[in-house]
This record gives structure tokens, sequence and C-alpha cells, in this order.
């Protein structure tokens, strides 16, 4: 969340050691899974949710333009860094927390199209300073055009909010490929002898087929008939303020034709339909675009770019694409806005505002937040990556927002806060959206009552969160020195006692809780009202539900499987608060267990110290991973993803074949689950292998001597291999010899476990 016109946004450090001791003698007593009172689109999807079971389908995200690839998927004779989770690391701002770093000359990265595309956005970084280009090939010959990238817009650092670190480590780059390209073209970047600002490390790429430029619509009225200045070497400002004036005063349209227009001060656009040739051909250059305080409304911005020069993040500056109003029945759709401090920030009348199918990129504060008083607001289908605060967020100061919604938008990877929160307000809705990658002090989705400034309305009428997907989501706080959740109900400055109701939710791959209940202020406040129906969640890092405060939630329908250390951390915050009841209302499984000691906080992966139910999770899972070769795009990450749809298969006709997973430390594992994909398309097959084990990466010795493994589809695809007692390394590595299908060996899941 920007804090223009606030104080800080992030919460003050808890007294976390004395906490920790004082609730012990309440996580004593604490119940978990209590029992209940009575007995008895036509573009591409952003990152799609994983297979789940039919009942709970989750978010599936924006409707998008383009197909995105991520590049360490691709072909490459470069780094693949990460996976990472630290705070302040350049993979732990990565699109899935890896990334492919090109080092020296003649490495890269190739992406091979699985759609028609002419265009392309790549995601990067380059060192703090740095700037320079890349060359590009298509299909193996080298096009005239390269790739410009620079750090400028990245390394922010805001030292007035506590528990922050430099952060914005990556930036878009993109380009019109000057051809039409056909599924299965490749299209490599690489550091060739006149590439200069590296080591690139590469994220993703979004490549998408764009239209033609968009006619002239009949009856408008063109900037450039008012001297704008296409190039962008001029100030276009003054004829752009003149179309306005002409075009309300005939009641027409402003034009904005192919073309770069630098604009140095905010338009005046009440009333006004500015509108472009499209997002690839239209671009205004500015940092302070529009700004009115009391719009009146019917203003629509459409298909073209905004795009910016911030380079820091100033809370005292109004740097954002549109600050303020925009009036009643106003729409915002088919923008590409970037390098803006905020994309919008929404203050005063917003009535019935449709913000729509937008990208938004490499903010330096939030993405879109509707600051108070805004009445039937719709924000959907917006695609939203690398915001330097919340993806998306609510922010009830003077008045209630109320009856907006968040629906179907993609956040992926905002560096400081959540993807989505929602402070305070009335009858809220969040659904349909996909949520992945947060980084340090902040959740997937955020329902709070964090005020930050007064007058704050705190959350009232019925507040909806259905249908959400989020991916790696929930972080490591600081302030706190402990983990936030992937959906976090926070009661912060005051009580939650209004429904919170969250229904169809896919949590996957948190590299901590699922979620959430906490009083972040420290004050303990109540949280009660709060239903959770249905809900599947998988390879989630700690627990699947992480209670720091007191009051009650109902639980229905939610299955977990890969908890990596106990079903429920339940030790609210102050001593003597209270107890949080989690109350079971039928069809719960895999999270029946509860962490055993107050004192300390579940490691990731660790298992449940003192006795009780150990931990279940996969020790393997987003391990660092090598191979000895492996097929096209079949790399060996995809063996430890946590989905069994994507798989490693390794060079064919090269046996013997190896793949190595580093666990990070030296461990106990007791088995391996090897899987290949559940679709009954694969056969069965046996495949001949041996593991290895080593705890400095250099000296193996064998575990298991090598034999057959079947693998059948219609028994799940999958072999156990049990390790013999005591084992205890850090390094694992099959070695395969035969497959009875096919010559190479392969591998959907490699999973690790204690016992």
């Amino acid at each position: 969340m920007d804090t223009h016109r606030r104080k800080t946004h992030h919460p003050p450090r808890r007294p976390v050691t004395a906490r920790l001791v004082a609730a012990a003698a309440v996580c004593a007593t604490a119940v978990a899974l209590a029992s209940p009172a009575h007995a008895a689109g036509s573009g591409h999807r952003a990152h799609p949710a994983a297979d789940r079971p039919a009942a709970v389908t989750g978010g599936q995200g924006a409707s998008v333009p383009f197909t995105e690839y991520e590049a360490e998927n691709a072909a490459t004779n470069g780094t693949v860094i990460g996976p990472d989770y630290t705070q302040g690391t350049v993979a732990s701002e990565a699109s899935g927390r890896r990334a492919v770093r090109l080092s020296g000359q003649g490495q890269y990265v190739e992406f091979t199209l699985t759609a028609p595309a002419n265009a392309v956005d790549v995601s990067y970084n380059l060192p703090q300073g740095s700037s320079g280009s890349l060359a590009v090939y298509v299909n193996g010959t080298r096009v005239s055009k390269t790739l410009p990238v620079t750090s400028k817009y990245s390394y922010v650092s805001t030292p007035n909010i506590g528990g922050s670190k430099t952060h914005h480590f990556f930036d878009d780059a993109r380009m019109l490929l000057g051809q039409n390209l056909q599924a299965g073209a490749k299209v490599r970047f690489q550091v060739d002898s006149d590439s200069t600002g590296g080591p690139f490390t590469i994220d993703l790429a979004d490549f998408e087929q764009v239209a033609a430029p968009a006619a002239q619509p009949s009856g408008s009225l063109s900037v450039t008939d008012y001297g704008a200045d296409p190039s962008g070497q001029g100030d276009s400002t003054n004829a752009f303020d003149q179309a306005i004036s002409a075009a309300r005063s005939q009641g027409k349209e402003v034009w904005i034709p192919q073309g770069v227009f630098t604009i140095t001060s905010p338009l005046p656009v009440d009333g006004i339909t500015l509108i472009g040739a499209g997002e690839w051909y239209s671009e205004l250059h500015g940092t302070h675009l529009i700004d009115m305080s009391s719009a009146q409304g019917d203003v629509k911005l459409e298909n073209f770019a905004a795009i910016g020069e911030v380079t820091t993040r100033n809370d005292s500056s109004p740097d954002n694409f549109v600050n303020g109003s925009l009036g009643s029945g106003s729409v915002v759709s088919g923008l590409w806005i970037q390098h803006e401090k905020v994309g919008l920030w929404l203050e005063g009348t917003n009535t019935n505002l449709q913000v729509t199918g937008n990208r938004i990129l490499d903010t330096t504060a939030d993405g879109i937040n509707i600051n108070g008083t805004a009445t039937g607001a719709v924000i959907k289908d917006n695609y939203i990556r690398n915001t330097g605060d919340d993806g998306l967020a609510m922010w009830s100061l003077y008045a209630p927002d109320t009856d907006d919604s968040f629906v179907d938008n993609t956040v992926v990877q905002p560096n400081l806060a959540n993807g989505i929160a929602l402070y305070g307000g009335k009858d809220l809705t969040v659904q349909g959206n996909y949520v992945a990658d947060t980084n340090a002090l902040g959740s997937g989705i955020a329902i709070s009552n964090q005020a930050f400034l007064q007058p704050f309305n705190p959350l009232s009428g019925t507040i909806t969160v259905a249908d959400n997907t989020i991916e790696r989501g929930g972080a490591m706080n600081p302030n706190w020195n402990h983990p936030m959740g992937a959906l976090r109900v926070d009661s912060y400055d005051y009580a939650i006692s209004n429904p919170v109701n969250i229904t169809d939710t896919v949590i996957k791959d948190s590299p901590y809780s699922a979620f959430e209940f906490v009083s972040g202020g420290g004050h303990g406040y109540p949280i009660t009202n709060v239903t959770v129906k249905g809900a599947s969640v998988t390879n989630t890092g700690t627990v699947v539900v992480q209670n720091e405060t007191q009051g009650s939630a109902t639980f229905s329908d939610v299955t977990a499987s890969g908890v990596g250390a106990a079903g429920v951390y339940n030790c609210p915050y102050p001593s003597g608060s209270g107890t949080f009841a989690v109350t079971d209302g039928g069809g719960n499984s895999g999270w029946s267990s509860t962490w055993n000691d107050c004192s300390t906080w579940p490691t990731p992966n660790g298992g449940n110290p003192g006795g009780g139910t150990p931990g279940t999770g996969n020790l393997a899972l987003h391990r660092p991973v090598s191979d000895t070769g492996h097929q096209d795009v079949y790399v060996a990450s995809n063996a430890v993803d946590g989905d069994a749809n994507t798989y490693w298969e390794s060079t064919d006709n090269a046996f013997p074949q190896s793949f190595t997973v580093d666990l990070g430390s030296t461990q106990a594992v007791g088995r391996l689950v090897l899987k290949l994909p559940p679709s009954s398309a694969w056969g069965a097959r046996t495949q001949t292998l041996s593991v290895l084990g080593s705890t400095d990466g250099s000296a193996y010795s064998t575990l298991v001597g090598s034999k057959g493994y079947t693998f059948d589809p219609a028994s799940g695809n999958t072999a156990t291999v049990t390790l013999p007692s005591g084992t205890s390394t850090r390094y694992l590595r099959l070695t395969f010899t035969g497959n009875t299908e096919w010559p190479a060996g392969q591998l959907s899941e490699f999973e690790a476990y204690a016992q």
C-alpha cells in the first residue's frame, strides 16, 4: 500500500520472545478441530492453477493476450538460480522463485513458442548501476534489434518502512519482433560480444500476437492536429490540453495516434474519452499524468501505454498514473502502465468505476489502491506484476469502500506487502483471482482491520473471498520475526466480528502457513464469524492454520497434503487473552495434528517436535536440482515443482543418466516417493534405478542398489523407495539404467520424507 498521505504501512515489531514463552500455557490447552456445537476467456490465463480436486477450483486470474514462459523451463546454457525465499535476494523476487543467469559470452536462454507471436516482454535483472542490451535470435538468425535493458528502475530502498530491505530487483523490457512467428519458433536472448550491462538474469518472457494499430475513430480529435509531437522529443502537454478542451466543447473523443508523447503535467480529462491505437503503439511518457480531486465522471481511458520515470519511492509525491478521482461511471481499459509509483491511486468519488483488462508493471508502490468513498467499483481482469507494495488494495479511510470487487485478476511478485489486501470496508468481494510469489511483509490475500490513519472504517457487512488461488504466498515478516500466511485475516487495530466467508480456495506451495488468524498490532483483538469452506492446500511449508489471536473459525471440506510441520498452530497472543477455536464443519482431512511447542516457530518441512504426529513435508520440494542431461524442455526442476503433470526426461538413448537433489542440509530421510504423470495416457513401465547419497556433493555412496520399479497409472503411477534405517544425507541421486517404455529416465515428482 502506497504511503502517500499517511505514515507507515507495516506492523511494528512485537515482543516475540516474551510472546512465545507466555503463549506456551495457552498452546497446551488449545483445541484443534474442536467439535461443532451441535452433534451432527478467450485469451490465455496468466499462471493457471494446477490440477486439484474437482470440488475446489480456485481462481484462474486474468484472461491475457500473451503466453508466459518461465526462463528456468526454457533451453539454456546459463545458470538456474533459486528457488530462494530469503528476503533481499534476486531469486526470491522471481516468478516461481527461480530464474536464469547469463554471465558470459555465448550464454543464452531460448524459448520455444507454443502459440503465434510477434512481440515479447521480458522480465530481467541487472547488477545495480548497469545498462546495456542482449542479442535476439529468431530461429537461429540474429535480428537487427537488440533487447535494451537497464537497472535504472530497480534497487529501490525504503528505510521509512520497517523491515524492508533494498528490493524491486526486476524490470521489464518489451519489443516488437518485426515478424509473425508461429508455434514451434525459437526465440533466443543471448550474450554476444557487443552485449553490455551483464550479468543478465532472465525471469520470464511474455510472447503475444499484437494486432495492427487501431484506426482513428470517426469524429474524434487527434492530438497531433493540435501540435503533439509523436517522436517524444518535444513536450506535448499543451497540445493534449488543447485537444481535450476542444473535445469537451464539441462532445468528441480525443485520439492518440501511434507514437511517443511526452507529458509534463497532469491532463484535465474529466468527462473525456482518451483513446489510443493500442497499448503497444500509443505511448504517453510522464510521471504524473492524471490528477483530479473531484471529477464529475464519465472518463474513459482506453488502449494506450502510460510509461513513467519513477526510480524511487517518495510517498510525499503523487507520482502516479492516476491520482485522485475519476468520478462516477468511469472506465480504464486496455492500458499498459509501467514505471509509475502507483498505477491508480484512487481517492474521492469513484462510484461504479470499471478498471478492466490492464497491465500494470514495475511500480515502486501499489498497483491499484481504492482509497475510501468508492462504491460499486469493479477491478477485473488486470495483470499486475512486480509492484513495490500491495498489488491490489482497498483502504477505507474517511469513508468505507462499499460493494467494490476485485475479480479475476492476476497479481505476481509484489516485493513488499500483499498480493491483494482489504483494509476495512463494507460488503467487499475478492473473487476468481490468482496471486503468486509474495515477498517480504505480506500475504497472498489479506483481510485486515489495519487502520494506518484516521478516520478509518473497519470491516463491516459481508466480506466474500471466493474462488481464489494463491501459489507460493506468504512470507517471513522481519518486524514480527515470524511468518505471515498465504491468506491472512488480521484484527490489527479492531476486532473482526462481521461475516467473512472464504470459499473454494486453492493454496499451493506456501513457504509457511496456508491460513493465518492474527491481531497484527499485538493487541489480541478477537476474530469471529469466519467460515472457510472448500479449500485444497498442498505442500505448505509449516502448518495449514496459524492461529495467533483469540476467536474462532469454522472449517469444512478443507483438504491438505504435504504439510511440513503440523495441521494447526494455536498459540494466541497476548497470554491469557483467550483461545482460538478451530471448529470442524466436516469433510476436513490431512491436517488434524497440532503444533506441540508454542515457545518455537515451526521450521518449514521440519516436522513437529515433542512427539505427536510427525511432519509430512516433502524435503525435496523446490530444492535445487541437476541432471546429467535432459530432453528439450523436460528439465530437472519439473520433478520438484509440486506438479505431477510436469516431468523430467533425461537425454534419450544415453543410459546411465542421473538426477540429483540438494536438500540444503544433511537431514534424516526415510523414504522416497517417485511419480510419473497420473494420466492414463502414460502406459505402465518399469524403470531400473539406484539411489545414492552424499553429505558434500562430491563423494557418493549407494543407499539402495539397482532394481526395477513399476509405475502403473492404474495405481497412481508412483513407486516408493524405502531407505535404510538411519539414513542421513544432503544430496540424493537417482541413477537410471533402464526404462521398458522409453529410452530415457522419466520422473514427474521426486519426493523425500523423513518417515
